[in-house]
């Protein structure tokens, strides 16, 4: 991040962070600012960054827990659209991709490692054989997070989390002009477009094609949140935080990705490492009506 956006950081979370005077050394907001962003961008030791900025091990926790609070509770940038000229940018956003119409988001969820919790340690492994959470997230066509929910363990499976999430609450109680798109780890609902899974027409096959090259986005978004902040990814080490405050620190993490998104900052280069492709599948059943409506879509690639 360049010097200007760092001080719009400090700017904000000061009043949260900084002592109300300098008394037995209080670390400033700006120290405590960049101590953080340094273990975030880079996964070091906390000895690491202690050593680079001149404070104690116990001084570089206490900065990221306080700076990680005041970026989640001063930070309101992760926002679903909730207007018809907001969605309406959205969706043909999505269409310039690959043409798929109705488009408000892309769905998914990555997996986040973290220490071994000591509560209910067996939930946490997720299926590649660590401790994690699983983050749910939608974004926009601009790779931007629109909704983020980081409480569940690792184990637990995508469509479960978004059934119990209060975004897949909204989508069943009301009738929003609008669809996600997700992986065949989700089922196929009336508000969620899935894959077609066993395609057997030429339309069929371009469906998901173009489905995918559009669903694409959540997780490029994903490689380019974990390539700049390396800590959330596995070649950074784990979180060494409980489940909870694991929680706080990948919520901070995601807003200040769509702070440098918004403020147009050019995006690291990832490679499919930092992307979790792997799926669950879902058998593919759904109402009647739902079906239909996915075969319309898919006549439309005929």
């Amino acid at each position: 991040m360049p010097r200007i956006k760092i001080l719009e950081v400090v700017d904000l979370v000061r009043k949260d962070i900084e002592s109300p005077t300098y008394r037995s050394h209080a670390i400033p907001a700006i120290l405590q600012v960049l101590v953080s962003l340094r273990y975030y961008a880079k996964g070091d030791f906390y000895s690491e960054v202690g050593d680079l900025h001149g404070i104690s091990k116990a001084s570089v926790s206490r900065c990221i827990t306080r700076v990680s609070k005041a970026i989640v509770s001063e930070m309101d940038n992760i926002k679903f659209p909730s207007t018809e000229a907001e969605m309406n940018v959205i969706k043909r956003g999505f269409y310039r991709i690959a043409k798929v119409p109705n488009v408000i988001g892309a769905v998914d969820g990555t997996l986040i490692p973290i220490i071994a919790p000591k509560e209910n340690e067996p939930a946490y492994v997720c299926r590649k054989g660590y401790h994690s959470l699983n983050i749910q997230a939608v974004v926009d066509h601009e790779m931007r997070f629109t909704n983020l929910v980081a409480k569940f363990p690792g184990s637990v499976h995508d469509s479960y989390i978004f059934s119990n999430s209060e975004l897949g609450y909204f989508f069943e109680e009301n009738n929003v002009d609008g669809w996600l798109l997700g992986d065949s780890g989700y089922g196929l609902k009336k508000y969620l477009l899935t894959p077609k899974l066993n395609p057997n027409t030429l339309a069929e096959e371009k469906y998901n094609k173009a489905h995918s090259k559009t669903r694409t986005i959540v997780e490029q978004a994903f490689g380019v949140c974990k390539s700049r902040y390396r800590r959330l990814h596995k070649t950074g080490g784990c979180l060494p935080f409980t489940p909870d405050k694991s929680a706080i620190v990948v919520t901070a993490v995601f807003k200040l990705h769509n702070k440098c998104i918004d403020d147009k900052l050019p995006l690291p280069d990832f490679t499919d490492d930092f992307i979790d492709n792997v799926d669950n599948h879902i058998r593919d059943i759904a109402p009647a009506t739902v079906q239909t409506l996915r075969e319309h879509i898919i006549q439309r690639f005929a």
